[in-house]
């Protein structure tokens, strides 16, 4: 299968010199967690300069030296990733997982001829997992059973570190050997921009440095069992927008996220 036939050929764009509060309000009224960034140049063309995601807003308002700037001073040019790796519309689905997987990214742009033709993320690639050939695969077999995870008195800041050090977008959140919540990049961003919302300027710098995981985590978290059919598991991410689910036997046995199966994708499609 080749990507044109699974991409958005609407991708949601907005301009390099707009802001982050104006890039989360588009996110949420268009239900994206990326949008491409934009310049129109002297000739009035749009070119493609960059892409945003939630997850770099969240570990950019995190940081120490945006932590006092308010979110609508800074422009998505300061949060945008400019370097860029995109697809022909005639790659291969099995090809475009697997760029995927070696540059740790969750979509391509697709370009032809400098042109923007779309935009093709996980969640696209996902729907070949409800084809015949996936039915045969549980979430035991894909799943990655060495979990990242805090506790829910650790700190939001320490949390931060961890997703950056690891490159992931959510983290388990263990009380006692159980299952207490589970934190993803976009709880960060949102309680983030509220918590400023909130705290007066003069007691922001301390006050975020004390905000704990379990003020900010997701609790009664949806999990699937070891037997779950990947098909299933696809079908599941698809329809509630969830980036991953805890595995549960007697306890977590491990984690399966969009990038475990895209692992399977890879295998199964080949890459040429």
């Amino acid at each position: 299968m080749i990507i044109k036939n699974i991409m958005s050929e609407d991708p949601v764009c907005i301009d390099k010199d707009q802001n982050i509060c104006d890039a989360l309000r588009l996110m949420d009224k268009r239900n994206v967690s990326r949008l491409l960034v934009i310049n129109t140049n002297s000739d009035h063309e749009r070119e493609l300069v960059g892409i945003v995601t939630e997850k770099d807003i969240a570990l950019k308002l995190g940081s120490s030296r945006y932590g006092n700037m308010a979110p609508s001073h800074f422009h998505v040019s300061t949060v945008m990733t400019p370097e860029l790796i995109t697809a022909e519309p005639d790659m291969d689905a099995g090809n475009a997982a697997s760029v995927m997987l070696e540059n740790n990214i969750g979509s391509l742009p697709v370009l032809h001829d400098g042109e923007i033709m779309g935009i093709v993320t996980k969640s696209d690639l996902l729907d070949i997992c409800r084809g015949r050939a996936y039915e045969k695969y549980t979430a035991a077999d894909v799943m990655s059973t060495e979990m990242i995870t805090v506790s829910p008195a650790e700190r939001v800041v320490h949390a931060r570190r961890i997703m950056i050090d690891a490159g992931i977008g959510r983290l388990l959140v263990m009380e006692e050997d159980e299952l207490a919540g589970i934190l993803t990049a976009r709880d960060m961003t949102r309680a983030v921009i509220n918590f400023r919302k909130l705290v007066p300027d003069r007691h922001k710098p301390s006050r975020i440095r004390n905000l704990l995981v379990e003020d900010i985590m997701k609790q009664n978290v949806r999990t699937i069992e070891e037997e779950t059919p990947v098909t299933e598991v696809a079908s599941l991410m698809l329809e509630t927008g969830y980036g991953g689910f805890p595995v549960i036997k007697q306890e977590v046995e491990g984690i399966v996220t969009k990038t475990d199966i895209l692992d399977l994708i890879v295998e199964i499609e080949g890459v040429f």
